[in-house]
């Protein structure tokens, strides 16, 4: 099993849609990166190994619940998720960072955790989001996050310093501080909360257009292991956690859009926008129960660069990611 040194980069959880239709539905002012979408699921098998799982975030489990929109929610877009009065199906996914199915949830490599949710809409279209629990990505591009997994293939315990890692850190200070300024592993996975860095284009009914990025707040707050508490902890515990706080009532998220201002990153998921920027509640995520059928993880893909009405992607890189998740997926039928 191929290890991380102290690496932890990005939640990514998804499936999507075929290429071709993909391009198709390109804005043209969109630039896909270098990169081939099977390009970027070679370089997470470099870093992590190739184990017939998904190539990242390969540990995690699948739960159950309903989503309720906000009204909110209407005034930014037309997408017919958030028009809908009824308790719509979720599939939910947590899980830990890597493509190492059985790295434990103790350690930093595990870091970010990751929230994928796939929501089912009245009329049968699947809405779908991914996350992760840092607000930022370590690299702008897909290329440039290509490279830094690569490096971390070339960083084993036997390479001369300065490593790859080391040299790729040494030129990338944003990949610098993503990696080392982690939170501590969180009490659950119903404490952490849960960032979509990848920007999306919002359309209301006038036509009036608002870039946005997702945000997921838990209700029960964000609490995180002081070092002796973690010390005490199994490998498995946030999955043991999670069934055991499902037994005592429902987990529940509250789902925001941050609104871009002028001068914002529109297409640059390294930089966070400012903790000033106005949310907008969208709605709510009330999680009640674990899958019942443990096939359910390995046959689910989620599809966050899916084109809906009223929303399209807006970051190119959330554009490879969801030509690259389905060459993942094959992978481990």
């Amino acid at each position: 099993m191929k290890s991380v040194t102290n690496i932890a980069c990005v939640a990514v959880v998804a499936g999507t849609v075929a290429a071709g239709v993909l391009a198709a539905t390109l804005p043209p002012e969109i630039v896909l990166p270098r990169q081939s979408p099977a390009d970027m699921v070679g370089a997470l098998h470099t870093a992590f190994g190739t184990h017939h799982a998904r190539a990242v975030h390969a540990k995690g489990i699948i739960l159950l619940g309903e989503f309720t929109a906000d009204a909110n929610a209407q005034s930014l877009t037309t997408a017919p998720l958030f028009s809908s009065k009824a308790k719509l199906p979720v599939t939910l996914r947590f899980s830990d960072f890597t493509g190492i199915p059985d790295i434990p949830d103790t350690v930093g490599d595990a870091n970010p955790r990751g929230l994928a949710i796939k929501i089912l809409a009245s009329n049968g279209e699947a809405f779908d989001v991914v996350t992760h629990s840092f607000n930022g990505f370590p690299t702008a591009t897909s290329d440039e996050f290509a490279a830094l997994l690569r490096s971390i293939g070339a960083s084993g315990k036997d390479a001369p310093h300065p490593n790859a890692v080391e040299r790729f850190l040494s030129t990338h200070p944003i990949a610098k501080t993503f990696l080392t300024t982690q939170k501590p592993p969180p009490v659950s996975y119903a404490t952490a909360a849960y960032f979509g860095v990848n920007a999306l284009k919002f359309t209301d009914s006038a036509g009036k257009v608002n870039f946005v990025r997702y945000r997921f707040v838990p209700r029960a707050g964000e609490h995180y292991l002081t070092p002796d508490e973690l010390a005490g902890k199994g490998n498995d515990y946030l999955l043991h956690e999670i069934a055991a706080r499902l037994q005592q009532g429902p987990v529940s998220f509250d789902w925001f859009a941050q609104i871009a201002a002028t001068g914002d990153a529109i297409d640059n998921p390294s930089i966070a926008w400012p903790d000033s920027r106005r949310l907008v509640k969208l709605g709510s995520i009330s999680v009640s129960r674990l899958a019942s059928d443990p096939e359910t993880d390995k046959h689910t893909m989620f599809l966050p660069g899916t084109p809906h009405s009223g929303i399209e992607a807006a970051d190119p890189m959330l554009l490879l990611r969801t030509q690259a998740y389905p060459i993942s997926f094959s992978e481990r039928q």
